[in-house]
Parts: C-alpha cells; structure tokens; sequence
C-alpha cells in the first residue's frame, strides 16, 4: 500500500470526550460535558419545530446552492449572495482553502497555540506549517506577517483564539493587514463572533472590499446550538467564493442542516439569551479561579483557559470520575491548563465544585 508522504505526517484529532464514553467507562449516569464548546441551551425552539417537520422528507436531495439561506445570510450581514459558501461546519471550509491555495512546499502561517485543523490541512496539502510563538497568549501578529516568505500562501488569524479565548484588536489588525501581500490570503477564523462583547472587535466584512485576499469563516455550530448538524459559512470576494464552492461537494449542507440555519438565524431572541449567559458565566468563573488563586485567561469565546499549577491529565481523569468532561490543556500544547466550556450556570457550578475538590 503506497500512501502520499503527507499522510504519514498526520495526527487524528482528539475531540472533547463524548458523554457516551465516559459513562461507558466509568459507569456514571451523571455526566456535564464543558469540553467541546457546545451550547448549554440547545438549539432555537424554531430549529427543533423544522427539524420534526422535515423528518419525512430525508429522502430528498437539499438545495445544492443553498439558495434560501444564503439569502437570508446576505441580508443580515449586508453582502452578495455570491460572496458567500457554505459547507459541513469549519472544518471542512478549512480543508477546501487549504486545497486551493497550498501546493506542495509552500507555507501556511498561523500562531503556536491555536486550531489544529489549520496545521491538519496544511499537511494534508504538502504544504509547511509555520507556527509563531503566543504574545500573552494572544497572536502576535507582526511577528507573523514578518515570517512571510515568496513561500508563504495562507495567514490564519483565529479570533477569538482557540483555545486561548484571545482576539485580534481592530488596532492590531491594521497596524499590519496593509503589510500582507496581494498574493497572500488571510484568513479571519471568527466561530465565536457572536460572543464577542468588546467594543475594539474588528467588524471585517465591510473591509473585504479593500481587501480582497481576505476569507472570513463563522459557523452555526457554537452560539446558534446546531454543532451536530454541521453547518460552517464564510464570506469573500466573489472570485475567492466561486473557487471555493466550486471544490466542496454540492450536498455539503443537508436538507435539515440548511433548513435549521435559516431557522436558527432569524431567532434574534434565542441567540440574545445564549449571550447573555455566556458573558455571566465567563464572569463567575473568573471570580471563582481569582478566589481559588489560578490564573486564567480573560476570554471572548465560549470557554475559559485556567491554569491549574499541576499536572493537567491528573486533574482531568479525577473530574472525569466525578462526571465532569473538560479540555486538558496538554492537548494544545499549554500543559498544566484546563480549558472549560461555559455551561448552564448549574453546570458551571459544579465544575468549580468539583475542581475545588479534586484540586485539594
């Protein structure tokens, strides 16, 4: 059997334990999963309404231009319907840049600690990864447009940062975007856009005009509840789209799935709630880490990053035992942290409870 040589670089993805594992394992009925950054309120009531209604109709094809919600997209985010493409969750819109622009040799650029799925792609590609060191856990983003090379081809801005919960300031990114070269894409990675509540946020659509080498990806699966049905998006100028609906499989996005996005986009009142407790959750962990002496990491996403003082596999077997799913954080390369999910505030409760105890 002959593989291509950037298949034997490959690692699989090592993704938040499912509750079902950890009740097979350890035989527990009682389980919290803030590992994966899901929402703790489900989904829209509206979402669940269209997915009972669409339950007979399984055996049909959805719209392989997604016709519907990409006009509803272009109306809420003030764009053309050509500038946007959708496909089954980040991942996959990842995987299709990477194979448009990366051939083999040339370099992808994006910070130490962020998501691996930008590192995966790459590889898959031929292509080199170039990774640059956090700036208080943060990406130093001069230090990456100054690692271009005639080599470079994708810059990978993750903001909000996974798993660190930083962001790019709109003072940063424009001390530097005038620096990236045309031929450059730079992608503005924003799945956690909605939670973001701090003002020097940078708004990015309305620079895409100036900019036409920049993609921006976002996605249903975080703040809109729809992570199992695996509903990613993005914006670009419509030379970049059409490249990039003309590489990801025309029934991408399921008949549910596109169905349930359009649904889930008009429930601004759903989507307020889902702010509203994650901004009181990240504010009562912070206060309960600052009482416990950790140091966390103030975050703008759906979860936090704690430092723990101690061996972060210990800490995260022993929760599981105590029916608590988190990140440990030598999986992204910070050991002695744990990144936590915001949950109900109930489940956040229990996660310091627990925490408290097994760190005694």
């Amino acid at each position: 059997m002959k593989l291509r040589s950037a298949i034997l670089q490959m690692k699989p993805y090592t993704a938040g334990k499912p509750i079902s594992e950890v009740k097979r394992e350890l035989g527990l009925d009682d389980i919290i999963k803030l590992a994966s950054n899901e929402n703790p309120l489900g989904c829209s009531e509206n979402v669940t309404r269209v997915i009972n209604e669409l339950s007979t109709q399984v055996n049909l094809y959805p719209d392989a231009s997604n016709f519907e919600l990409k006009k509803e997209l272009a109306n809420q985010l003030n764009v053309n319907p050509n500038q946007i493409f959708l496909s089954t969750g980040s991942d996959s819109i990842i995987r299709a840049i990477c194979s448009i622009f990366i051939e083999q040799d040339e370099e992808s650029i994006m910070g130490e600690v962020s998501f691996q799925r930008y590192e995966d792609n790459t590889k898959l590609m031929g292509g080199k990864v170039v990774k640059i060191p956090m700036k208080n856990h943060g990406l130093d983003l001069e230090r990456m447009v100054d690692s271009i090379t005639d080599k470079t081809r994708i810059l990978w801005f993750c903001t909000p940062n996974n798993p660190t919960g930083s962001m790019i300031s709109k003072q940063e990114l424009l001390s530097v975007i005038d620096r990236i070269p045309k031929d450059v894409i730079f992608v503005m990675d924003e799945a956690y856009y909605e939670y973001v509540d701090d003002e020097n946020f940078p708004q990015t659509i309305p620079m895409l005009d100036k900019y036409p080498n920049m993609i921006i990806l976002r996605t249903f699966s975080k703040a809109y509840g729809l992570a199992g049905l695996r509903v990613g998006y993005g914006i670009a100028s419509e030379e970049i789209a059409k490249y990039i609906n003309a590489v990801i499989g025309p029934f991408d996005v399921n008949l549910i799935a596109q169905n349930a996005a359009l649904a889930a986009l008009k429930d601004k009142d759903f989507l307020n709630r889902v702010v509203t407790l994650n901004r009181e959750a990240r504010e009562y962990f912070y206060s309960e880490f600052e009482k416990m002496g950790l140091e966390y990491i103030k975050s703008q996403a759906n979860f936090v990053m704690v430092k723990i003082n101690t061996d972060d596999k210990l800490i995260f077997n022993e929760l599981l035992k105590k029916g608590v799913i988190v990140r440990p954080g030598y999986l992204f390369d910070m050991p002695g942290w744990l990144r936590v999910s915001t949950g109900t505030m109930e489940q956040n409760k229990r996660f310091i409870s627990a925490l408290k105890e097994v760190l005694a």
